[in-house]
């Protein structure tokens, strides 16, 4: 039988952008750990969901630039966690988007984890009211350490705030109060560290400091 050999080519989408081709049988000679968009500034598209939570949050306007706002930071964080989908459930348990565990539902009033994985609009108020309640957990250490350099990343409130996502607010405090003596990982081997530099720089002023931050479960019903 003829095999038959299919070519690939990679068009340019932007000045500078580099055109190569190749077949098959030297695609399957590529060693791909050459390649990697580990520590890139990457841009996301992302469903909109304006109109489910503009009314709670203000959102003037949405954009596919998203920089380094609030929503930057948040969706940067989602993508990461699940790829941006609402639906999902890992092998160990966690929800949607942001990846959550139950318990951590149950401390911004979520108990339903039906309706929550169902509506887009309640995880994003989740994560509001989570990284609300971090904030205020971590305020004395977000005034101390912000702009010191811990294992050799700049401390900044956004990272500060997604390391809490990822190892809860008390380990946060142990790894900043020991100088990054004492890490943490989490099942897939991710540290503080790697979230303090993958998500440092971002403003996140939009998060106001809450003690008993919770979501209204009632309002997002159907």
């Amino acid at each position: 039988m003829r095999k038959k050999i299919a070519k690939f080519s990679i068009l340019p989408l932007a000045a500078g952008s580099i055109f190569f081709s190749f077949s098959t049988k030297d695609a399957a000679k590529l060693n791909m750990e050459n390649y990697s968009t580990y520590d890139l500034n990457l841009d996301y598209t992302v469903k909109d969901v304006k109109a489910e939570i503009e009314p709670d949050f203000k959102i003037s306007h949405t954009s596919p630039f998203l920089g380094k706002s609030y929503v930057g930071f948040k969706e940067a964080l989602g993508f990461k966690e699940s790829q941006g989908d609402y639906k999902t459930i890992n092998h160990y348990g966690y929800l949607g988007k942001y990846q959550f565990g139950k318990g951590t539902l149950k401390l911004v009033g979520i108990y339903d984890t039906i309706d929550f994985l169902n509506s887009p609009a309640l995880q994003e108020a989740a994560f509001y009211a989570n990284a609300s309640r971090n904030k205020w957990i971590l305020q004395r250490d977000i005034k101390r350490f912000v702009g010191k350099t811990i294992n050799g990343v700049e401390v900044t409130e956004s990272g500060i705030l997604a390391a809490a996502h990822l190892a809860g607010p008390g380990s946060v405090k142990k790894y900043l109060r020991s100088w990054g003596a004492q890490a943490f990982s989490d099942a897939f081997g991710t540290t503080i560290k790697t979230y303090m530099k993958r998500f440092g720089g971002y403003d996140v002023s939009f998060v106001k400091t809450e003690k008993n931050a919770r979501v209204d479960f009632e309002k997002f019903r159907a």
